[in-house]
Order: structure tokens, then C-alpha cells, then sequence
């Protein structure tokens, strides 16, 4: 060893000699530096529409010009295309009672639908609206969209799970955090530009998630969009977000909300204006 400051130290450790130097034992690993949780960005509302104030709004898409939504509960679920400027349903699939319906993706052409506790999805005719087939999956389901490859469901946890688009097998899951804090209840999900966004249950926050890591990039704040006057019924929460990728539109709602909203997202004062989704 050179210098009289680096001394060799020997240590027998189950019968085995090693040797370390004086000042550089070996240490228990260092836990992960915190990470902050994400900034909120606010919102500025571009347009108001008539919604159905008696839709229990689970899942919601934008295409071809209409809005496509899965309403909830036993009973009342239903599979629908709805004109966005009226809110008139133009079409609509009702669910045997038996079944809640929840999340929404389009997927090829064709519609999938999940269910809450069945642990079935419906497959449908995008034109028609017609059912084709039903597919079985594991768990609960929330909310349902997909990246072009794969779909990726919620299912009340912090966990998003990734899955084959005809089989609904799992490929991978992720674990939700903000800072280092996870993110339960995920509930609608929409694919924007590389992201995940998704409803919270309970609350008037969407959070932008990385779909490679889980990372919560940040928040939509969405207070106060919808007066409280139209929120007396404790489940009339938000819940329901549409993209349009052609326009760059992208659309909120809730759960028995009688109006969908356009939005633009707008950052806190100080902050650079992120480019529009």
C-alpha cells in the first residue's frame, strides 16, 4: 500500500481473510434521496358542453368526432357515441344489470369496455356498437387505455398494469408515486403525448404519470371547475378524459355532471408555458 494514510486492514470473516483499507469499510447502502413530489398546473376552460347529468361516467375516448363513454352501476351501464356539441347520444349499448360497467379504450377499430367486478371486458363494433366477443382478465377494472402496443388498465390501486390488447394477459405493472409517496386510486386513464393521465378518485386532480417509470410528472389542478351547486350527490366526482389528437382538444367530465369541458392547462406563474397536449 503507498502513503502512510492508507493502511491495509485484514479482516477474517467466516474463516475467509479480507482485506479493506482503514477509512474505506464497507457500508450499508444508502436508502434513495427523497424525491419532491410534482408541481400542479392549473387550467383555463376553452369550451362548455351539455353532458347527461344522469351519466355515471367511467370511461370516455374522443374519435372521429364524437365522444365515445362507458357509463357505471348495475342497471344503468351503458356503452354510448355521443355528439359533442349537443350531448345528444346518437347511440347507445345497454349492459345486462348483472354488470358495472367502467373504463374505455378503442383499440383497431373496435371498442373494449371493462367491467368493475366481473372480471370480463366487452369487445365491440366501433360503427354498430355491437358486441363481438368478451374477454377475461384478472382483477378489478378501472380505467382503460392504451400507447399503440399495449393496453393498460387501473384498478383502484397505485398500480398500472400493461397488458396484450387481445388477450388482456399481463406483460408488466408499474407502481405509481409522486415524490416517493404512491398514488392510490387511479381511476380514468387517457394516453396524451407520451403520458399517462389519470383521474384520482375523490379528487379534483389528474395526474400526468411517466409510463416507464410510474413517476407522477405532474398535476392538473381542476378545482372549481364545476360549481358545487351541480355536486350534491357525494359520488358526482371527476371522472372521464378525452384527447383529441388531431385538434390538440383535450376534454374533462365527471360523474353526473350535466357539462364536459375543453381545457387548456396553464402552469403557475413564474413557470415556462408547457407546450399544448
Amino acid at each position: 500500500m503507498q502513503g502512510d494514510g492508507f493502511r491495509e486492514m485484514r479482516l477474517r470473516v467466516g474463516g475467509f481473510v479480507v482485506a479493506a483499507a482503514s477509512g474505506w469499510l464497507a457500508a450499508a447502502p444508502l436508502s434513495p434521496p427523497a424525491q419532491m413530489p410534482a408541481a400542479a398546473d392549473g387550467y383555463r376552460i376553452v369550451n362548455v358542453y351539455p353532458h347527461d347529468p344522469d351519466a355515471y361516467t367511467q370511461g370516455l375516448i374522443y374519435r372521429d368526432g364524437f365522444l365515445f363513454e362507458s357509463t357505471g352501476l348495475n342497471g344503468r351501464s351503458t356503452l354510448r357515441k355521443v355528439r359533442l356539441e349537443t350531448g345528444q347520444v346518437v347511440q347507445q349499448h345497454r349492459l345486462d344489470r348483472v354488470y358495472f360497467a367502467e373504463g374505455l379504450t378503442e383499440w383497431k377499430g373496435q371498442l373494449v369496455q371493462l367491467t368493475w367486478q366481473s372480471q370480463i371486458a366487452f369487445v365491440y363494433d366501433m360503427v354498430s356498437l355491437a358486441p363481438l366477443r368478451t374477454i377475461a382478465f384478472s382483477g378489478e377494472g378501472w380505467g382503460l387505455t392504451h400507447d399503440g402496443r399495449v393496453l393498460i388498465l387501473s384498478d383502484g390501486s397505485e398500480q398500472l398494469r400493461f397488458l396484450e390488447p387481445t388477450t388482456m394477459r399481463e406483460i408488466r405493472r408499474i407502481t405509481v408515486r409522486s415524490g416517493n409517496a404512491p398514488v392510490r386510486e387511479l381511476n380514468e386513464l387517457e394516453y396524451v403525448n407520451g403520458e399517462v393521465y389519470a383521474n384520482v378518485w375523490h379528487t379534483d386532480r389528474i395526474a400526468r404519470i411517466s409510463p416507464q417509470s410510474g413517476r407522477v410528472i405532474g398535476w392538473i389542478d381542476l378545482r372549481g371547475l364545476l360549481s358545487p351547486v351541480y355536486r350534491l350527490d357525494p359520488e358526482a366526482v371527476l371522472n372521464g378524459i378525452a384527447y383529441d389528437a388531431g385538434r390538440k382538444r383535450l376534454f374533462v367530465t365527471g360523474k353526473l355532471w350535466p357539462r364536459l369541458f375543453e381545457i387548456e392547462i396553464v402552469p403557475p406563474k413564474g413557470r415556462p408555458a408547457r407546450r399544448r397536449p
